[in-house]
């Protein structure tokens, strides 16, 4: 066997590395093993979709398979992934099929592409998602991704769901569905403590200024704010080392996932003060009756639009600046109104915060991150 399999790294890891034995991850590697093994043998194989709660280590076997490929591969973030095909289509503006297009000259650039967390929660790319898996998968590109839901709850409330559906079936007739629903979370594992998250009140003295201190000893420190987005982002300070903002200058402000890419790739560490209590009840929203909703007119009545609480902008935001953090091994420093554990209880974002929730708990240990 290849000593840099997706299975000799596993074992590897329950050897040496301290790794508790998990039936459901041994289920999902033999999987990845199975794929990797066709991928190099025949050029092409059906995907893998790892699906289960958070912490079962779907992430760490995903990359695990990722490092081992010998043949032409891309690891993404799912959503930074369809932000490319978004902007990618848009400079296809007028080529026939574009879908088709596009998923050629994916296939010449790769044979297997690894999405951490696909989850959908936007209807344009809900919409998109069927036609360009079916295409993708066509042109003999393999799939291999992570998720909190088995397929058939993926966009489970959305608006037109229907058109999500072939998006799912094709995920079902071209991907290995697998659970990792072992018992353990295993980022909860004990390990040697690096504090990253306090409470404090909002503007009062608190444990971030000792943090900035420490991240950027012997640095040159500025105020002036850091460009993301063509866009002047207010900062408490910055430093080559690391970089502290407020909550509402980066959160509240109309930022993407890309900015926070920009970020990541600028300071090693960020630091964000100032956040509030997330929770927030839900409010009713609706769409005007015969307009448009970018999928199909509304041709009679209302219809409800997702109950957003007065938060959830900006917790999306936060959501994004946490997975990428937390994907590039970024330490992120939180102050908070309010404890870890109660920092969003209620709004319509509960089920992926989650995921956040439990990447935060990660961040608390020292094996977290370059700082």
């Amino acid at each position: 066997m290849n000593l840099d399999s997706p299975l000799s790294a596993y074992r590897r890891a329950l050897e040496q590395e301290g790794f508790v034995p998990d039936s459901a991850q041994q289920r999902a590697v033999e999987r990845l093993q199975a794929c990797h093994d066709a991928l190099h043998r025949d050029g092409a194989a059906s995907g893998v979709y790892l699906w289960g709660p958070v912490g079962r280590g779907k992430t760490w076997l995903m990359d695990r398979f990722h490092q081992s490929l010998r043949v032409p591969s891309r690891r993404q973030h799912f959503h930074h992934f369809m932000q490319w095909v978004h902007r990618r289509l848009f400079q296809l503006t007028g080529t026939p099929d574009p879908l088709r297009a596009l998923a050629r000259e994916l296939a010449r650039e790769v044979r297997v592409l690894c999405f951490d967390e696909l989850f959908v929660s936007d209807i344009g790319d809900a919409m998109l998602l069927g036609p360009l898996l079916q295409v993708m998968f066509a042109e003999g590109v393999s799939l291999v991704a992570t998720s909190n839901q088995p397929p058939r709850q993926l966009y489970a409330d959305g608006f037109n769901r229907d058109r999500f559906l072939p998006a799912i079936d094709a995920i079902e007739r071209h991907m290995e569905v697998v659970a990792v629903d072992g018992e353990q979370d295993h980022r909860l594992h004990p390990g040697a403590e690096c504090r990253r998250f306090w409470v404090a009140a909002p503007g009062s003295p608190g444990m971030l200024e000792r943090a900035f201190d420490g991240l950027a000893a012997g640095q040159a420190i500025s105020r002036e704010p850091v460009e993301l987005g063509h866009r002047p982002i207010p900062v408490v300070k910055r430093a080559p080392g690391a970089v502290w903002f407020r909550y509402p200058d980066l959160c509240e402000q109309p930022l993407a996932a890309l900015d926070f890419i920009v970020l990541c790739d600028r300071f090693p560490a960020i630091l964000l003060g100032d956040v509030p209590d997330l929770s927030a009840p839900r409010r009713e929203g609706r769409i005007a009756r015969g307009t448009e909703d970018a999928a199909q007119r509304v041709l009679a009545g209302d219809r409800e639009l997702p109950r957003l609480s007065v938060h959830d902008d900006g917790v999306r935001r936060f959501i994004a600046l946490v997975d990428e953090c937390y994907d590039r091994r970024v330490p992120l420093y939180l102050e908070a109104a309010v404890p870890l554990e109660r920092l969003y209880t209620e709004g319509y974002l509960e089920f992926p915060f989650r995921r956040t929730l439990s990447r935060l708990r990660e961040m608390q240990l020292a094996r977290f991150g370059r700082a």
